[in-house]
């Protein structure tokens, strides 16, 4: 995969959005519009009350950073970490201003709960990616802080999701580069995305019949 330069950095947490559906992110990162509801209002407080407090704190062996901003030139993104958490380890890298050596350990807050797709876990793995990058390091696990169930998801950092995340990436890059917005795939998913007044997936989908009806019938 190519290094991409600054201007080309597309952001981390549209990688969620992608994997949500690629239209609504393209509908948010292409076009740039947005509208809120009630989840993604409550999702913006939750991360709120995430980052109040020091931006650095020490509770014994491990070291916990606040808004960490993070990139990667070989993906071509750069956004802000929630929360890493370095903890004390033989096998782990130096710190400045710190002795001994740590291991980073990423945590994304989410208002919900765990879900069956890998939306959520893209995105963590995407922040280990560029720690990893930035860091000079590897980094095999992480978790995500669900706060309806108030507690952790650990995800491995495999090489499968590894995989499915420079998939994801690469995808994004060529859709934004065309400045293409993709045609909507209607399910379940619909009725909780904020863009849907936005979005109309039924009228593109019968908008999209109707044409082909319309030229059908007069070939024939």
């Amino acid at each position: 995969m190519q290094n991409y330069t600054e201007d080309e950095y597309l952001l981390l947490s549209g990688i969620q959005h992608y994997a949500f559906c690629p239209r609504q992110w393209a509908l948010i990162h292409i076009e740039n519009l947005w509208q809120e509801n009630y989840f993604t209002a409550a999702g913006r407080v939750f991360h709120n009350k995430t980052h109040d407090g020091d931006t650095i704190e020490k509770r014994g062996d491990v070291i916990i950073f606040r808004s960490l901003k993070v990139s990667s030139s070989r993906l071509g993104i750069s956004g802000v970490c929630d929360v890493v958490e370095f903890h004390k380890s033989k096998n782990g890298i130096p710190l400045k201003n710190y002795e001994d050596l740590w291991s980073p350990y990423p945590v994304e807050y989410k208002r919900g709960k765990s879900k069956v797709d890998d939306c959520d876990r893209l995105q963590l793995c995407a922040q280990a990616a560029c720690l990893e990058e930035m860091l000079c390091c590897e980094i095999k696990k992480g978790a995500l802080f669900y706060g309806e169930p108030r507690r952790r998801e650990i995800v491995e950092f495999s090489a499968e999701l590894r995989r499915k995340l420079e998939v994801v990436v690469k995808s994004m890059h060529e859709l934004f580069s065309k400045k293409h917005t993709p045609k909507s795939k209607t399910g379940k998913f619909c009725s909780s995305c904020s863009l849907k007044n936005l979005c109309l997936p039924k009228l593109c989908e019968k908008s999209e019949s109707s044409v082909r009806k319309y030229l059908e019938d007069n070939i024939k």
